[in-house]
């Protein structure tokens, strides 16, 4: 009957070699099967006994069928609800022809910024529009979300705080309930000290560092902050404003009025809500902060030819850098979204965005005046687009939220006599008749509808005058070039040319894990019964989402071999800090609060020291051995030195060096014996599935990159997702959330605003899962391992390879030292790094986790014939060097020393290397038929860093020598 099943499985789609080539490349490699290599490459004592008990293997389309009738199960009402959520129009010229187009969601973050030139100027965009409308001179590329951003500005503050003995920071208690959640969660370890109360009767003192106010307030109302900044300056405090983006068109810019930090969430322009995220987040603060900002900053600088060129600045992988002395440990950001947001701001350009946020703000008035004529009591005095009802007796809400479910509509209903309503941009003329007759009907009264025309025909837009904005935005020419349809469409794919992804070529990014990112798996991510749900809806009408998480969960315990998942923590790093804040909640509850240290082997991802700090706990960095591996001995004496206060080991498995340890089980006891836990760092995860498992190697706990191992895709520096799966006696320990229960007995507060994290995009994990089923899975990994096993075979003899395993085999990934070159031909990794670039490829992780290096790792989604190409350019770039150390080629003047060479520099009239145009740009046949350019010359970074320039200002106005 197997006939009856449609030949075109998955799998075969998303794994890149087949049978015939995984034969050829076993042969390269000399070992006689696949799972002979598995055998060779994973130590025995730790692999799985059994199979993955997953759901068998679906078929697309079988499962975008199923997926539909999960969809149906979600019941999207209008919402009202605010809170920092609200329904949006996002443009189809831009769902269409960026978040539906694989050349801008598979690009990799723009750490080669040559070929990443596209959307860094897409994010420069995004910059300027944040820092005009904050008013404020820098912004950053976008954090993970509001509460995420308020609590980096607290912890920077904080740092960088006058009065080393204050450690108190005051929130408003109007600002939102999710964003103090994560406040506290932030706060808590690193010994701050929140103080929430009323602005309006605090008690400033020099006690106090910081403070936090909301604009306007999470119910709505538009408050003058004037008085309580100028008693915060007086008293040598900072001063954070959460803002709403969409109010800052009408709104005076808390840069006005004194804020030195302003955050919030672009959301609202084009983004929708989705169940909580993806969305980008923004941080705007003054130009003397600049060098403590947490995050990535886009800057212009020059490139070799003399041409402005954009590049990520400053210390925008600060945690790698200071690693233990880092203050904050993001090392990812929201940029898919950011730049869609960017993207909605020079599609309607100032005029046009200041029209929507005009048109909600007079569909507001209008509701109001309608309510108070029906004789309710609207508090706010001063509003944007948030009306509060308060109401005399509790039967009345129950009445108005009976007929207002009735009609399908979503309110927030702050107390059992207070109902919010928060306007938005979707929301039009017919909607307002419906709200205003739910609360009519709840009255017993009637509307006349020609008499709501009356009041919306003759409401105005007008502000008392301390809160009307007079200052201009978005004046640069960007914003107003680009409004019909064909010019914004031209613009979009005039920028995505630029930039390099994997409709290009492989990306061999070494712990980066860049493997397809199926259609089938992006398609559910545009259901509008996904898109539009707020994640504060009733539960019940959010059904379709649960089930999709019960069974995500379901599959990732039993990947890891752990007992529960927490989907909330929106980023690997947020996922390690999540970790260690449970191993730290366990410890105290068992009344072992003392337990705060973190041992954390030298080759690990700069987050770990920097999520560890962030945690609360002491750094003990342990030595490896010179064959990579974590030096046993080094461990145990820490350990042992350390016994009564160790917390826990980080660890990565396989290692960052691209390796299973073997003694890995044993690392594990010890850690346990001492009375710690292990955390592992699930970055390798993509070496792991249906071989072995966290938990079977000793780990209490990992968290999971769902933007490596399960396929959502990096978008250019995110969206990612880093939930973490924790053993049975950690489970009651994972993180809650203030507004939404999540049934945790002794959880810790919520490390993101929303619930779930970025829900909409765990959809994307969830169908790779299905799609694949166990045996795919599992085949996937030793397709990986495969993989990096054939690159090393093809390229050890003329490379070497740093590390391996007991058998010469490595994981997933492996570490090519390149730093001979440096003293036969005066070549660095970086310059092998540019010129991959004019063979039409990205770079693998640069000098990490060793300086001087190339780590690569191809992920199992690419063919022996794309390895292959990458295999014979390395081999045709070390005869360039060879070239050079023979003295065929000049030092200097050279290829690689050159590198990469535009066009435009190949096609001018004057030409004055010693080498010749064709060596210079197609050094391979393949380029004949297809040549991909990068759209600028070497960026100089040194020069972009003396003179900072993050906004699309003209670069004359802001140059300042450092």
């Amino acid at each position: 009957m197997n006939f009856f099943q449609h030949p075109d499985k998955f799998v075969n789609r998303h794994i890149g070699p087949n049978d015939i080539e995984i034969d050829a490349m076993l042969n390269e490699i000399g070992v006689d099967s696949l799972d002979k290599l598995i055998d060779e490459t994973i130590p025995a004592n730790i692999k799985l006994e059994k199979k993955l008990q997953l759901d068998a293997p679906v078929s697309e389309y079988k499962f975008l069928e199923a997926l539909e009738k999960v969809a149906a199960k979600n019941k999207i009402f209008k919402s009202y609800i605010g809170l920092g959520y609200n329904p949006t129009r996002m443009p189809a010229v831009i769902q269409r022809n960026v978040l539906e187009n694989p050349g801008w969601y598979t690009q990799y973050t723009p750490y080669q910024a040559e070929i990443a030139q596209g959307r860094l100027e897409a994010l420069m965009n995004y910059q300027t529009m944040v820092s005009d409308l904050t008013g404020l001179p820098i912004a950053n590329a976008s954090l993970l979300d509001e509460g995420t951003a308020a609590a980096e500005a607290m912890s920077m503050f904080y740092a960088l705080r006058k009065n080393k003995n204050a450690a108190t920071f005051f929130v408003s208690d109007e600002c939102f309930p999710q964003t103090i959640d994560v406040l506290k969660t932030r706060a808590l370890p690193i010994g701050i000290e929140l103080q929430i109360g009323d602005y309006r009767n605090v008690e400033l003192n020099e006690n106090i560092f910081g403070l936090l106010v909301q604009y306007p307030a999470a119910y709505g109302e538009v408050n003058d902050y004037k008085k309580l900044f100028e008693q915060a300056d007086n008293n040598k405090i900072y001063k954070v404003v959460a803002a709403d983006l969409m109010s800052l068109l009408l709104l005076t810019p808390p840069g006005e009025f004194g804020a030195d930090c302003i955050v919030g969430s672009a959301q609202r322009f084009g983004v929708p809500m989705g169940f909580g995220g993806p969305h980008a987040a923004f941080f705007a603060t003054k130009d003397e902060y600049k060098r403590q900002m947490p995050g990535r900053i886009i800057g212009a600088s020059i490139d070799s030819n003399g041409n402005t060129a954009f590049r990520m600045a400053l210390q925008t992988r600060e945690q790698h850098i200071r690693r233990e002395k880092a203050t904050s440990n993001i090392c990812t950001a929201q940029v898919l979204l950011a730049v869609i947001s960017g993207f909605y701001a020079v599609y309607h350009g100032p005029m046009g965005l200041k029209a929507i946020a005009e048109r909600i703000h007079r569909i507001t008035k209008t509701v109001d005046i309608a309510l108070k004529n029906l004789g309710y009591n609207q508090t706010n005095k001063n509003y944007f687009d948030t009306l509060f009802i308060k109401l005399d007796q509790n039967e009345k809400l129950e009445a108005i939220k009976t007929k207002a479910l009735k009609n399908e509509i979503n309110l927030l209903y702050a107390d059992d006599k207070s109902i919010g309503i928060s306007i938005n941009e979707a929301t039009d003329f017919y909607d307002a008749m419906q709200l205003i007759n739910v609360f009519a009907s709840a009255a017993g009264k009637a509307v006349d509808e020609q008499f709501v025309r009356e009041i919306a025909e003759e409401s105005k837009v007008e502000f008392p005058e301390n809160f009307s904005r007079t200052s201009d935005y978005l004046t640069h020419k960007v914003f107003s070039s680009y409004h019909s349809e064909t010019e914004m469409m031209r613009y979009l794919k005039h920028l995505e040319n630029k930039d390099l992804s994997l409709v290009h070529s492989m990306i061999a990014l070494g712990s980066c894990t860049m493997k397809l990112n199926a259609a089938a798996e992006m398609m559910p991510i545009t259901l509008p019964a996904f898109t539009k749900m707020h994640p504060f809806a009733p539960e019940d009408q959010t059904e379709g989402y649960k089930e999709v998480f019960r069974e995500l969960e379901k599959d990732l315990c039993e990947i890891t071999g752990f007992a529960g998942v927490s989907l909330q923590p929106n980023s690997g790093a947020q996922g390690e800090f999540t970790g260690l804040m449970v191993i730290r909640a366990y410890h105290q509850d068992r009344g072992e609060s003392h337990r705060n240290v973190c041992v954390i082997p030298s080759s690990a991802h700069g987050t770990n020291p920097a999520s560890a700090v962030m945690a609360g706990m002491k750094v003990v960095v342990v030595n490896s051995t010179s064959t990579g591996n974590i030096d046993l001995e080094d461990l145990k004496k820490k350990v042992e030195a350390n016994s009564k206060n160790l917390a826990a080991l980080m660890v990565t498995y396989p290692s960052t060096h691209g390796v299973f340890e073997e003694g890995i089980r044993g690392v594990c006891e010890l850690i346990h014996q001492h009375g710690g836990l292990v955390y592992m760092d699930g970055a390798n995860m993509n070496a792991q599935v249906g071989l072995t498992s966290p938990a079977v190697i000793g780990a209490d706990v990992c968290h999971l990159n769902l933007h490596k191992t399960f396929c959502i895709p990096h978008g250019g520096g995110g969206p990612g997702m880093g939930p973490i799966a924790a053993a049975k006696h950690l489970v009651p320990f994972l993180p809650g959330h203030s507004v939404v229960n999540l049934g945790r007995t002794k959880g810790i507060t919520a490390v993101a605003a929303a619930p779930w994290g970025s829900a909409d995009v765990l959809l994307i994990s969830y169908a790779y899962i299905k799609l694949m089923g166990e045996d795919g899975l599992t085949k996937a990994t030793k397709a990986a391992i495969l993989n990096a096993n054939y690159i090393k075979a093809k390229l050890e003899k003329v490379f070497k390879v740093l590390y391996s395993g007991s058998k010469n085999r490595v994981a997933h990934e492996l570490i090519f030292d390149m730093r001979d070159f440096k003293h036969s031909a005066n070549i660095e990794v970086e310059d092998i790094a540019k010129r991959l670039m004019d063979y039409g490829y990205h770079a693998p992780t640069v000098s990490f986790p060793v300086a001087g290096t190339l780590m690569v790792e191809p992920t199992e989604s690419e063919n022996k014939a794309e390895l292959d190409k990458f295999c014979k350019t390395l081999l045709l770039i070390r005869e360039e060097i060879r070239e050079i150390e023979e003295k065929n080629a000049d030092e200097k003047d050279n290829v690689l020393k050159n590198a990469p060479h535009t066009a435009f520099e190949v096609i001018k009239d004057e030409w004055k290397h010693s080498y010749s145009r064709q060596k210079a740009a197609y050094p391979a046949d393949w380029l004949k038929l297809n040549k991909f350019w990068a759209s600028v010359g070497r960026v100089n970074n040194a020069y972009g860093d003396r003179n900072l320039v993050c906004s699309c200002n003209l670069i004359t106005d802001y140059i300042e020598e450092a």
